[in-house]
């Protein structure tokens, strides 16, 4: 995401192998509730914005 913030879920699934799409979907929310990772603009033509990193 930090090398392509406008990648979606299946694109990430692809790069990752090791995981599903609802597996990642899963994590992104996950993310998302705990505050260090936001999705700007629409499903499509949005991009994500890391907000921390640990």
């Amino acid at each position: 995401m930090k090398d392509n913030p406008k990648a979606g879920r299946k694109e990430i699934a692809e790069i990752i192998e090791d995981i599903t799409e609802d597996g990642i979907k899963y994590h992104l929310e996950k993310l998302k509730a705990e505050g260090k990772l936001k999705r700007v603009g629409p499903a499509k033509g949005g991009y994500w914005v890391i907000i921390k990193t640990d």
